[in-house]
């Protein structure tokens, strides 16, 4: 039997890092998304195994304030791409106005840390909920450009093109046929 399951990654990392929170015996403070404040300080054993524990779950501690920052960054990127509302300014404004700096410097330190722009992330972003969109067979392209504020289907589909090799019909025409041929063999291994 196969399940198909819907998990929101920021739910999922903020329990996991109070339950290891909790198994140390730490007194925090969960201030916002990825960031914690520590009532006492920790020792360097504390701190190592703190840092081992987190990353049998592929979380890791950040200790420059520039990677941060970047992080902060991809946040506020994740969030907008995957609001259920559509965010009626640009991305660069919305990125300076949420992370209080002007949108040159972080751009220019987006490229420094993470060896790519703002503006790929974005795209990479979009594309990643534009298959899960798909995937959950919800809404229509047409819903979906709107949805990520595209200015037309035409331009998503160009840039789903050139990130995937392929159009958003023929991913969907796929998903479709393997949920089809999941389905025969579902009823094919129960008939057995």
């Amino acid at each position: 039997m196969k399940m198909y399951v819907k998990f929101d990654f920021n739910t999922l990392c903020r329990k996991v890092l109070e339950d290891k929170l909790r198994d140390q015996g730490l007194k925090y403070r969960l201030i916002n998304s990825g960031e914690v404040e520590l009532y006492e300080s920790l020792t360097q054993e504390q701190c190592k195994a703190f840092k081992e524990n987190l990353e049998d779950y592929g979380i890791e501690i950040i200790e420059s304030q520039k990677t941060a920052l970047v992080q902060k960054i991809k946040d506020a990127i994740m969030e907008l791409v995957a609001s259920d509302e559509i965010i009626p300014v640009k991305a660069s404004i919305y990125i300076a106005d949420k992370l209080n700096h002007s949108y040159g410097y972080l751009s220019n330190l987006f490229s420094e840390i993470a060896n790519t722009s703002i503006e790929n992330f974005i795209i990479i972003q979009k594309i990643e909920y534009t298959k899960d969109l798909i995937i959950s067979g919800k809404y229509n392209l047409t819903e979906i450009a709107q949805r990520l504020n595209y200015s037309s289907v035409a331009h998503l589909s160009t840039q789903f093109k050139n990130m995937t090799g392929l159009t958003p019909s023929q991913f969907q025409k796929i998903v479709i046929m393997r949920r089809k041929v999941q389905r025969y063999d579902h009823q094919y291994s129960r008939a057995i």
